[in-house]
């Protein structure tokens, strides 16, 4: 049973089966390598979240990042089996946190850093050359930017700037190792993911 075969799921089961059968069918093809991301994913969340209240929404970006990095890699596709729960869970559990620490204002500010990054790849979308930015990268920032603005907006920038430094020099080695062309597709999501990673950790050595 693949991703996109449509007996994967029947719509007589509740919805919550039916997405959790959507989430395992695009994540059995790698679920090896997943399984290797996941373990450093996992030891990094602890440590950057403190551990605190923020722990669990840390946990579940580590473990559901992981495995969209590696699906993104291999197939260049953000599947939505995956990113709608992590912009779910994300929201519930950064609102968790701020009823646990009174950070109210560390919520407000994560809704709209959601949004704004939303925004901004949303533009990009629609102006960058075809193949330039997926749709699944946009969907996937809603997410990213809530829990990188949660500390400050300049997490957010700071994460938002590493994956885009990043991509750019993965992308320069490869075109000069001859081993990708200007019209190459790069999965973007994998940077996304590891700029947000980076972002979090400056604010976790920042002591944000």
């Amino acid at each position: 049973m693949t991703p996109s075969d449509p007996a994967a799921t029947s719509p007589a089961q509740p919805f919550v089966v039916r997405q959790y059968e959507r989430a395992r069918a695009e994540v059995a093809p790698f679920a090896r390598g997943i399984a290797v991301a996941v373990v450093p994913a996992v030891a990094w969340a602890v440590w950057a979240s403190g551990p605190g209240w923020l722990t669990p929404a840390y946990l579940v970006l580590g473990v559901v990042g992981a495995a969209l990095g590696v699906i993104d890699a291999r197939t260049h596709r953000l599947p939505n089996a995956l990113v709608f729960p992590l912009t779910w869970a994300t929201a519930a559990l950064l609102a968790v946190a701020a009823a646990g620490t009174g950070a109210w204002g560390s919520l407000g500010r994560a809704v709209l850093g959601g949004l704004a990054f939303f925004a901004l790849y949303q533009v990009l979308y629609l102006v960058a050359p075809r193949g330039g930015i997926g749709y699944g990268d946009v969907k996937l920032t809603m997410s990213l930017g809530a829990v990188l603005a949660w500390h400050s907006w300049t997490t957010l920038v700071v994460g938002v700037f590493a994956a885009h430094v990043l991509a750019g020099v993965v992308a320069v080695v490869l075109l000069l190792g001859r081993r990708a062309g200007w019209k190459t597709g790069i999965a973007f999501g994998p940077y996304m993911l590891i700029g947000t990673v980076v972002g979090l950790s400056w604010a976790r050595l920042a002591g944000w």
